[in-house]
């Protein structure tokens, strides 16, 4: 039997590894501003954590399998490995649970877990699963789900102030602002969910598989990298609209996005120099400045906005341009007040 404490072949491990590491510039920003709320987190955990999460693991624990040394053995190594290599303290459970549909997620706030339906089971292989659950620990790792959750209470105290006149309207723009912010954070869990598994053609196979199912040879990964050229590229101003309008209400980037995107974040180089060592430490979190992390997240914008091809964001690059700038100036203001 193998030792369980480490990775069941070569994989670096991570060692005292930040999710700043891998977080996308705008998510990670959110999550600094948020986790410079001193307390606030603290509160929110006691107050939604303490009946809803305890009462979600409970069913659970009654209606689903927990991997164990006995039981989806590959599934549990699987989860003490992604643990390991990003150097959570703490392992989370992973259930599994009887579903035909393919899909993941990661639950709690002091004692997260993570749920796999066996749809998703039959559908990866072992390398592309290692993926996946590389991709709901990067999801804890990050705090994804104390930040989320705290996001959607101010959205549902929005929802009191809908009756004043454009109450609507600004409601919203907070909604969008939070689904947007919640596709940045897939696209961070799916870095960290590389970094995890350490295989990059796995990952990709991983994302390419949940868009069109288990015959992969039938499929072909530079193909589909081909459809989200077209993605970005096909159509007019027309079609750019209707790609935005498609967007709403959608909690997960499209498959074709995130390939790409994480196609695009290996090939940038930064996964190599994290596999080498050179990443931010957790250690080193408090010292995260929320200017620089804003300023980040608009670099980003401006960079993503000056490689596509799409004729719509070419029409609102001047617009977005100039609210990104009135952010900016914004979180100026406020960090010189702090200091």
């Amino acid at each position: 039997m193998r030792d369980m404490t480490t990775p069941d072949r070569n994989r670096v491990q991570l060692t005292g590894i930040s999710s700043r590491a891998y977080e996308h510039p705008a998510d990670r920003s959110a999550l600094v501003a948020m986790r410079s709320l001193s307390g606030f987190d603290a509160v929110l955990k006691r107050t939604s954590g303490l009946f809803s999460e305890r009462r979600l693991r409970l069913m659970f624990l009654a209606s689903a399998v927990r991997t164990t040394d006995t039981q989806f053995r590959a599934l549990h190594d699987m989860g003490r490995d992604s643990a390991y290599i990003l150097d959570l303290h703490k392992i989370p459970e992973i259930y599994v649970q009887q579903d035909p549909k393919a899909y993941a997620m990661a639950i709690g706030f002091d004692e997260p877990f993570i749920i796999v339906s066996t749809g998703l089971l039959d559908l990866m292989d072992d390398e592309e699963l290692r993926f996946v659950i590389g991709h709901e620990t990067s999801h804890i790792l990050s705090g994804h789900a104390v930040y989320g959750t705290m996001l959607a209470i101010l959205t549902r105290l929005a929802t009191r102030v809908a009756w004043i006149p454009l109450g609507y309207i600004g409601l919203r723009v907070i909604v969008a602002a939070l689904e947007e912010w919640q596709r940045k954070a897939e696209m961070s869990a799916d870095r960290g969910g590389l970094l995890a598994g350490q295989d990059p053609d796995a990952a990709l196979r991983a994302l390419m598989k949940l868009a069109g199912g288990s015959r992969l040879h039938e499929m072909n990964i530079e193909a589909f990298l081909d459809q989200a050229r077209e993605y970005d590229t096909a159509g007019d101003v027309r079609d750019g609209l209707l790609k935005v309008l498609n967007m709403l209400g959608t909690t997960h980037p499209f498959a074709v996005t995130r390939v790409a995107e994480l196609d695009r974040w290996r090939r940038s180089g930064e996964y190599e120099r994290i596999i080498a060592g050179d990443y931010p430490r957790r250690e080193d979190d408090a010292n995260a400045r929320i200017t620089e992390e804003i300023k980040a997240a608009a670099n980003s914008y401006r960079e993503s906005w000056a490689q596509s091809q799409d004729p719509f964001i070419g029409v609102l690059r001047d617009v977005a341009e100039g609210a990104v700038n009135a952010g900016e100036r914004i979180f100026n203001r406020f960090a010189r007040r702090e200091n």
